[in-house]
């Protein structure tokens, strides 16, 4: 009796614990269903394994839908001109196009496993684009010289230009662009014109002393009119020698710059008394603010040619009687310069242009005074910057409205 007890006991607390499993089983299913259908579908009379059955079925085409739009654009990315690779928060290549391996040289790629770009790329200049657009978040456009492999054997590069852009997760997206056509017939260009201003350069030399001995021979108006000619034929000398001299620095700019410790404070002296007369007759002012006795490593005649440059062209678009700020920033390692003016400020179609050479600005800021440069100041700016491992931009300033040129130095010789 004891044991006919004990068994109906057993069974039924077996029969309990089945039908609680069962709840249990039940309830994940009702979950799992929410999650894969909406409301509307709940309310149809079909068992909940049905339910389930269906909902997975649906997921399973609704997942093979998306892997053929997935292939889709693969096949459209491998088509496409333009270089594409994605990587993710650890730098390993999640996906890269037929064209980028082309371009990369990338040979042992294999889609079904994650390599690290490092070990199919060497390229520091894409390494620090993509780390650049993770930390900032922000889209990002740099152009670069890639040594395919260990050569660095400047007939084998290729300048690329790359496209970054942040995706979810840490994830970067990057569109590389061969450009070693462009580069190659812009560099084509640039050195048929520094030999052509090369030979310009004596001739224009000697036209200038004979417009100075016939000056001081004529009487007006041929006087007058030769004075203009020699003007005009000096502008032509700058313009031939600035030109020259910013092909040099782009070239090689090491063999073109001496290095010395200098005085911040004593360049931009040097440098205002020079165009002082200029700011005098409009009666503009010289505000500096910042950082004082400070010391940077550089070349001295390029450094003051730089500040002049850029004095000159705050002065020529400030209004009467305006003051030019020129604020002075130490920063970690670093020197930063800004100069601005209280002008009409750059038009925004024309601020990534603003260092090009002999580019032509909106008229609205062009010069108020009738003298004429060479077009090149601020082009020449841009390359001495650069030839010192520095950077320079070009902003309207928020509170003046005017322009705002900033050069940013590294305060030691970089090697």
């Amino acid at each position: 009796m004891v044991s006919l007890i004990t068994f109906f006991l057993g069974l039924i607390i077996g029969i309990g614990i089945y039908y609680w499993q069962i709840h249990r089983f039940n309830l994940r299913l009702q979950q799992i269903l929410n999650l894969l259908s909406d409301q509307g579908d709940n309310m149809i009379a079909l068992p909940l394994i049905t339910k389930v059955r269906r909902e997975i079925v649906q997921l399973q085409e609704s997942l093979g839908e998306q892997q053929e739009e997935l292939d889709a654009w693969k096949q459209l990315f491998n088509q496409i001109p333009l270089g594409y690779l994605q990587v993710d928060q650890d730098n390993q290549v999640l996906w890269c196009n037929q064209k980028a391996q082309t371009i990369l040289r990338i040979t042992e790629w294999k889609s079904d496993q994650l390599s690290l770009l490092l070990e199919l790329v060497r390229s520091y200049e894409l390494d620090q684009l993509i780390e650049s657009t993770r930390y900032s978040q922000e889209n990002q456009v740099k152009t670069w010289q890639f040594y395919p492999g260990d050569n660095q054997d400047h007939n084998q590069s290729l300048c690329l230009k790359g496209h970054a852009f942040p995706l979810l997760h840490g994830e970067v997206g990057v569109f590389i662009e061969d450009v070693q056509l462009i580069f190659a017939e812009t560099k084509r260009r640039e050195q048929a014109i520094s030999d052509l201003t090369h030979e310009l350069r004596t001739p224009l030399t000697s036209i200038a002393l004979v417009t100075q001995t016939l000056k001081k021979r004529l009487n007006d108006p041929e006087k007058r009119w030769i004075s203009k000619m020699h003007q005009e034929i000096q502008r032509l000398i700058t313009l031939t020698e600035e030109w020259l001299e910013i092909s040099q620095l782009n070239e090689n700019p090491a063999q073109h710059l001496n290095y010395q410790t200098l005085l911040l404070d004593e360049l931009i002296l040097i440098s205002w008394s020079v165009v002082e007369p200029l700011a005098e007759q409009k009666q503009v002012t010289l505000d500096y603010q910042g950082s004082k006795n400070v010391s940077i490593e550089g070349d001295r005649c390029r450094l003051t040619q730089v500040l002049i440059n850029l004095f000159d062209n705050a002065i020529k678009h400030s209004p009467e009687h305006s003051k030019i700020l020129l604020i002075v920033n130490l920063l970690p390692e670093l020197l930063e310069i800004n100069v601005i003016d209280a002008g009409k400020g750059f038009a925004s179609e024309d601020l990534p242009h603003v260092f090009e050479r002999l580019y032509k600005s909106d008229p609205s800021r062009s010069r108020q005074d009738h003298t004429q440069g060479s077009g090149l100041g601020l082009s020449l700016v841009k390359a001495i910057i650069l030839a010192h491992q520095g950077e320079v931009k070009a902003y309207n300033h928020p509170d003046t409205q005017g322009g705002w040129l900033q050069v940013i130095l590294p305060r030691l010789q970089v090697s």
